[in-house]
């Protein structure tokens, strides 16, 4: 009785020592006990009736001064192993799940990793029609590539079960990349499965900002590093590295891996420790394995064959494969005599494993390789840039039977690919898509979408060739390499590298240097026990058999000054990484002579528009006029064939040719309209016509006034003589007036007649010419009173620059008197158009309203005074100049002139310019006089510089009618 006391008092004190970590019931756990270091916890009160508990395990860990935490038992229950890593405020979820058979006659392991980005994970909703996600986008491929390469080669031989992994990232915080997360959650779930896998591995990623090495880079620092490195490995080996840099040397590459390695490590040991609390038994799989006695009848049978086909280098790809094909066949029919069904299922794969064995010996002791080269040597290259000249960028590049056409594509900015990733940037301005049809290996075969194989190589050659790429402030268009693979025969990404490189230079984008790729590879000899390689040969460019049957396929692109990509697998659990190491020298060299031969070919880039290399403009509007461009968008692309993209404000207009852009940018600029600027000539459409001149419609939409002086460098009567109503006229802008009204000249564009020609026309009689009347001039403004005041449009829109003057501002001139004008120009003048041309580079003003106008007209009279000092200082020079043309005319033409004039039956109506008469002073005012003519009509005179002044009321002078004012005014030049 006291013993069973005791041991009661034993257990009920022993009870307080341990932990049910789960619930035995519970499908998939089992109960895991701490360590007698663990502190006593108290048992937990069972939770109330109609309440589930999850029991949840967590191990957390810091690498690079960031907490990263496994946990498992809460979500995804069912799954045979699942796992959410977290990090920040990023969740990912692995789950693992694996067939319970496997096919009979399957001689691979049928891995999937199944990588998926939604939209809730960034709380948003996607923008496709159905507002779901869709199929995979090549970030998910790409992230899937990431798991899958480090995890396969772990599994163990002869293991062909269905196994499926898959991540959802459920929620991101856009600071980390999940794919390192779920690279480690797959390796920690594997760990909690019973799946049969020889893990964990340890995943991190490694950049470089201003020489020092970061460890778990955010988004944000990697678009400040020069190095993107993704490095995976077991305790002591490496499984898989993948790279992007900006032309890192080989040195500081081995630093950036070992110090990646010491860090992945860290990884490790949280696995087990999660695994030893709530992972699953390994469970007993069948295994797909030969028997050693049908292997070795195999391998009497083809081993002799087929090393004399490795020995003969006269082979081809295709003509060793057949003779291989033989060597089974014969192989084939001998078992079937011997009726060994055992021996037959395993027959290809055995096959394959003789012949692997055969050439790793020929390589590892004599030094041979399938082709006869050297362990180091380059295949015979063949380049050519400029393939096809109709594209905007081509090439071809053969390495041995490899080749590899590549094409390049400018677009604009607007042609961007458009990722909808939850980290990183929104969009993609140089893209390559890699293809691999199967002519290139003589196989029939169906094409689908998104390959995982051709997304990766064409991502592995895009990093290559980004890090050459001019900045997109100095080169805005959207590149697109299109990589066809017209021959395989070993490393076709590399090949695309090198294609690639070359056709952006003959597409005239100015790339700093070529970029090349040769792949690496490895033939080792292990212990079987250990694992560990005991002896081992590095081979350059290798082929596609030595790749199938060797232990590393090492991509390795760079240029002369470091390496730009790089892309590891293997086969074996594992690689030693002072090997891959190693292996860089070798790598470095080939690069260094495919880049010479490369240079030989095309050293430079060619230039952008030679060829048919598009044309790209780009050009920056106001809101408004983005509006209107948005309106007129179809219209111009229909019209002219070019591409109008708008972003963020900026216009931009791809065209094929350079008349097609200069279509473009005609029909950009009528429609829409731009910045007006002095001297600039537009095209425009007359709008309406008036006695003074034109009003033109141009740049999309504005008005301008077309004065009839700016019509031709010859006098013009009217208007409608020279232009109509919807006519389309090249104009130049010569500035605007006080009002802001845009001036616009058709004599600008014109070549300028000599001014001999010009004297000579002055001289011959205008008895053609068409009759000009004037009104009176009952109705002008005197000295003291204000200037004349219209509220007619068309009167303000033709006023002078300067309105002091109490004359009209708007005066008809000659030819003559245009070039003299011009020649009288002075300092105040110049002064004038720089203030013009400073205002015309802005938008046109507003229109002032009519007070403002009265206002500017009666300014002070001492400014006044001042301004109309300076006109008549110029004034005076035009019309001196204008006069020359006078003393050639004959005294005969003068004196009938002046007779005809003075005689009563004159008639006004019928003056013409440069008739000659004699006319009354009728009023003095302080610019000029206004002159009566015999029939009572009167005109005006402007005091010019340096001529006479003083004159009397009533006193006749001799007068030549040099113009008209836009009212039918005649206004006059004195003669002496």
């Amino acid at each position: 009785m006291s013993m069973a006391v005791a041991s009661l008092r034993f257990l009920s004190r022993r009870r307080h020592h341990f932990r049910l970590t789960a619930p035995l019931g519970v499908p998939g756990t089992r109960a895991a006990f701490l360590s007698d270091a663990a502190e006593e916890v108290p048992r937990a009160a069972p939770p109330p009736p109609g309440r589930k508990v999850l029991e949840s395990f967590r191990e957390e860990f810091e690498i690079g001064g960031r907490l990263i935490a496994f946990e498992t038992g809460k979500i995804a229950r069912f799954a045979n192993g699942s796992v959410v890593i977290s990090m920040e405020d990023t969740n990912v979820l692995a789950t693992v799940a694996a067939a319970k058979s496997s096919d009979p006659v399957r001689d691979f392991l049928p891995l999937t990793v199944d990588y998926q980005e939604k939209q809730f994970a960034q709380g948003v909703i996607p923008t496709t029609y159905m507002r779901r996600e869709g199929a995979p986008k090549e970030r998910e491929l790409l992230c899937g590539r990431i798991i899958d390469r480090p995890i396969r080669p772990l599994f163990p031989r002869g293991f062909y079960h269905d196994v499926q992994i898959t991540v959802n990232v459920l929620s991101s915080d856009g600071k980390q990349d999940p794919d390192v997360m779920a690279a480690n959650a797959s390796s920690a779930a594997l760990m909690l499965s019973d799946i049969p896998w020889n893990g964990p591995i340890g995943v991190i990623r490694v950049g470089r900002i201003d020489g020092n090495f970061v460890l778990n880079p955010t988004v944000d620092e990697l678009g400040l590093s020069d190095l993107n490195l993704v490095y995976a490995c077991s305790r002591d080996k490496t499984l898989m590295i993948d790279v992007q840099a900006r032309e890192i040397t080989e040195r500081d590459l081995q630093a950036g891996m070992k110090l990646a390695h010491s860090e992945a490590v860290k990884c490790i040991n949280p696995q087990i420790r999660l695994a030893k609390r709530a992972g699953k038994e390994k469970k007993e799989y069948k295994l797909s394995m030969i028997s050693d006695e049908s292997y070795e009848k195999i391998r009497t049978l083809s081993e002799a064959p087929i090393e004399e086909v490795f020995t003969d280098k006269t082979y081809g790809k295709f003509e060793r494969g057949e003779a291989l094909q033989n060597i089974t066949e014969s192989v084939k029919a001998k078992l079937e005599e011997e009726c060994d069904e055992e021996s037959l299922k395993f027959l290809p794969k055995a096959v394959d494993t003789v012949r692997k064995q055969v050439i790793r010996n020929r390589i590892i002791k004599e030094g041979l390789r399938v082709d006869g080269r050297q362990l180091d040597e380059v295949r015979p290259l063949y380049c050519e840039s400029s393939t096809y000249p109709i594209l905007h960028g081509s090439a071809l590049f053969s390495r041995g039977d490899t080749q590899v056409l590549c094409t390049v594509t400018l677009g604009a900015p607007g042609d961007a690919q458009r990722l909808d990733s939850i980290v990183g940037p929104p969009t993609k301005r140089f893209m390559l898509h890699y293809s691999f049809p199967p002519f290139s290996i003589n196989e029939v075969a169906k094409r689908g979408g998104l390959n995982r194989r051709e997304v990766g190589h064409g991502t592995l050659a895009e990093k290559a060739l980004l890090a050459v790429l001019p900045p997109e402030d100095d080169f805005p268009y959207t590149v697109r390499i299109n990589s066809e693979v017209m021959a395989s025969d070993g490393s076709t990404s590399m090949a695309s590298v090198c294609g690639g490189s070359m056709a952006l230079m003959d597409a005239g984008i100015p790339v700093r240097e070529h970029v090349a790729g040769v792949s690496v590879g490895l033939v080792s000899e292990s212990d079987p026990a250990t694992g560990d390689i005991s002896n081992y040969r590095i081979l350059t460019d290798i082929l596609g058999l030595e790749d199938h049957l060797g232990d590393m396929d090492f991509k390795i692109a760079g240029t002369r000054r470091g390496i730009t990509a790089i892309q590891l697998d293997i086969k074996p659990a594992g690689i030693p990484l002072d090997i891959v190491c190693e292996s860089l020298e070798p790598a470095r060299k080939a690069r260094n002579q495919i880049l010479d031969r490369m240079d030989q070919e095309i050293s430079s880039a060619r230039a952008i528009n030679d060829g048919s290399g598009p044309r790209l403009a780009t050009l920056s509007f106001s809101s408004d006029s983005l509006r209107k461009l948005l309106f007129h968008r179809k219209k111009i692309e229909k019209d002219t064939g070019a591409r109008v993209s708008v972003s963020d404000g900026t216009v931009t207009i791809v065209a094929k040719t350079q008349p097609i852009m200069d279509k473009a940018l005609e029909k950009v600029e009528f429609l829409v309209g731009r910045e007006i600027e002095v001297g600039r000539t537009y095209k425009g459409i007359v709008s309406s016509i008036k006695e003074y001149g034109a009003f033109v419609e141009f740049n999309g939409g504005q008005q301008g006034l077309l004065h009839i002086s700016e019509l031709s460098h010859e006098p013009v009567s009217k208007v409608s003589d020279i232009v109509s109503v919807g006519q389309v006229l090249s104009l130049t802008c010569i500035g605007q007036d006080v009002r802001g009204n845009i001036k616009l000249s058709l004599k600008a564009t014109l070549p300028r007649r000599h001014k001999k020609e010009l004297a000579s026309q002055d001289t011959a009689p205008l008895a053609n010419q068409d009759l000009v009347g004037w009104a009176a001039v009952e109705n002008m403004a005197s000295k003291d009173s204000d200037v004349e005041q219209s509220s007619s449009k068309d009167e303000d829109s033709t006023t002078e620059e300067t309105p002091a003057f109490s004359t009209p501002a708007v005066i008809i001139r000659s030819a003559a008197d245009c070039d003299a004008q011009d020649v009288a120009d002075g300092p105040t003048k110049k002064q004038s158009k720089a203030a013009s041309s400073k205002a015309a580079k802005s938008s046109p003003r507003v229109y002032k309203p009519a007070k403002e106008r009265q206002e500017a007209r009666t300014a002070s009279p001492k400014k006044a005074s001042s301004t109309s000092t300076a006109k008549k200082n110029k004034k005076g020079k035009a019309d001196d100049s204008g006069s020359n043309g006078l003393n050639s005319i004959p005294e005969l033409y003068i004196s009938n002139t002046v007779e005809s004039s003075s005689s009563t039956n004159f008639r006004s109506s019928s003056m013409k310019l440069g008739d000659v008469v004699t006319v009354k002073v009728y009023q003095i005012r302080a610019y000029g006089l206004v002159l009566e003519l015999s029939d009572g009509v009167r005109g005006m005179h402007k005091f010019v510089e340096n001529g006479r002044k003083n004159f009397e009321v009533g006193e006749e002078v001799l007068a030549k009618c040099s113009s008209f004012n836009a009212k039918g005014v005649p206004v006059f030049s004195l003669l002496d």
